[in-house]
């Protein structure tokens, strides 16, 4: 169906209105795509506030979780290649993860008390996140503190290699048995090391040659390239006394050079143009990615017993969480838009970044729309559910 440009002129004004003007978020990028077409092209706001520097289309963002489904496209183009199947066994390619353990008592201090979980890890557990494994910021386990504890999963200090990462999580117990419980998680981050062991070059390397480049993707990357960090903006996140502060200052960020921990999970830096290019291509096939069949396959709901998010979910967090909402092989997905009380359709998929960042595709209006500011934590404002809202209602 069509969609009416002037219904979708008034989501610039709802955001000047709701979030820029009252301090609640520096930018907003919005680009609307229907058949390709560009019908809203909208940025407000600042990359830098106190300097004053404008958000601009070309402004490079930090995309955080965004970069899972680069990740998961990566792993499912060796799946086609006949190079590692679904339901294989990590420990195939991980040999010292062949004896994981589930957590039911004690601490890295004190030691764990276990006991062997109902069947082996998958690598489909990874790209569903059922795998059993955390994120040290969920703040809700012994497990997870012991994440925090040896920096497991954490991007900017990047105080460990993904190598040491893969090492330290065979020494400690998984929160539940694989496939038993959904949980946001560094899960993403293996991914990248199964396709760094299985294609045997390094993980940037691989996503670098089989996607950014057939993309056009110039200003994608686990850094910024050198010469372009003017265009980075600044990341912020709330103040206590109101309004916002920064989180992470442009000119002195982390990801400015070359990372020690390359993070399939959240390592990305890109552009609106870049992330729709990669976008467009899984929903056009041009360039191809992977198969048709193979995004369908990614796109379906894959957790157990068909159930949603909050039904499975044993997170404290996640880039989505309402009902009606299933999860798939790096995407999530709509299995009843009438339980997410959002007008839309079954079988879109989307997910989005720690820095509020957002995109979604509906392949039954052949929609792609993308989502891009920088503000820690992305559940701070329900902008997401907003964005949806004001654009489904210009479908005419």
């Amino acid at each position: 169906m069509p969609l009416d440009r002037d219904l979708l002129a008034r989501i610039p004004a709802f955001l000047e209105a709701a979030y820029l003007k009252p301090g609640k978020l520096p930018c907003a990028l919005v680009r609307v795509l229907h058949r390709g077409e560009t019908l809203l092209d909208s940025v407000q706001g600042h990359a830098d506030i106190a300097a004053g520097r404008p958000c601009r289309a070309d402004t490079i963002f930090r995309i955080y979780s965004m970069t899972k489904p680069v990740a998961s496209v990566a792993l499912m183009m060796l799946v086609e290649e006949g190079r590692v199947q679904l339901d294989d066994p990590v420990h195939r390619y991980i040999p010292a993860w062949r004896n994981l353990r589930v957590y039911r008592g004690g601490t890295l201090k004190t030691g764990w008390v276990t006991t062997p979980p109902a069947r082996p890890m998958l690598v489909i557990d990874l790209l569903r996140h059922t795998a059993g494994l955390t994120y040290g910021f969920q703040l809700s386990t012994n497990v997870d503190a012991a994440y925090r504890r040896l920096g497991i999963g954490e991007i900017e200090k990047g105080e460990i290699t993904l190598e040491q990462m893969i090492e330290r999580l065979a020494e400690l117990p998984l929160e539940f048995s694989p496939g038993d419980w959904w949980n946001y998680s560094v899960a993403t981050d293996v991914v990248g090391w199964l396709v760094q062991t299985i294609a045997g070059r390094p993980f940037e390397d691989f996503v670098t040659e089989r996607i950014l480049k057939p993309c056009g993707m110039v200003d994608t990357g686990f850094h910024v390239r050198t010469g372009e960090a003017h265009r980075l903006a600044t990341c912020y996140q709330p103040a206590k006394d109101g309004g916002i502060e920064v989180q992470d200052q442009a000119e002195t960020s982390s990801f400015l050079k070359p990372p020690t921990f390359i993070s399939g999970g959240g390592g990305l830096v890109s552009t609106a143009d870049d992330y729709l290019r990669f976008a467009e291509a899984l929903r056009t096939g041009r360039p191809r990615l992977v198969g048709p069949r193979t995004l369908a396959l990614m796109t379906a709901n894959h957790l157990p017993g068909g159930k949603d998010l909050p039904a499975l979910s044993r997170s404290a967090f996640s880039e989505a969480a309402y009902e009606g909402v299933g999860f798939g092989l790096g995407f999530a997905t709509t299995l009843a838009f009438q339980k997410t009380m959002i007008a839309g359709n079954n079988g879109d998929w989307f997910w989005g970044g720690a820095a509020s960042t957002f995109f979604w595709v509906d392949p039954a209006e052949e929609l792609t729309v993308l989502f891009l500011t920088q503000l820690i934590p992305s559940s701070t404002w329900p902008i997401r559910r907003q964005l949806r809202t004001l654009v489904y209602a210009a479908i005419v």
